[in-house]
């Protein structure tokens, strides 16, 4: 980026910061919501709350049935790279 284009960006550098800050959120709150473990967590918490009755059966089907589809669908990748190096993104 050329210092002409730098100063007239410089006005959309907060958007810019703004974005990038909210992309980094969704990519980590994806990975946390795919994570096996926190999902089998989640389970064990889904059973508790209908033995202790805090929970009716067809809310905890639902849920199940939620929770049971992330555990079998692997994360969906975003196609993004972090590498900023070029030659560890060359496939072999």
């Amino acid at each position: 980026m050329g210092i002409v284009s730098g100063l007239l960006l410089l006005p959309l550098a907060p958007v810019r910061g703004t974005a990038w800050i909210a992309d980094h959120l969704l990519q980590e709150a994806r990975r946390q919501a795919h994570d096996p473990r926190a999902v089998q967590t989640r389970l064990a918490a889904l059973n508790r709350a209908l033995d202790e009755g805090s929970i009716d059966e067809a809310a905890f089907e639902r849920e199940e049935e939620r929770l049971l589809t992330l555990l079998e669908r692997p994360s969906r990748p975003t196609g993004r790279t972090t590498t900023k190096d070029p030659a560890q993104r060359r496939h072999v």
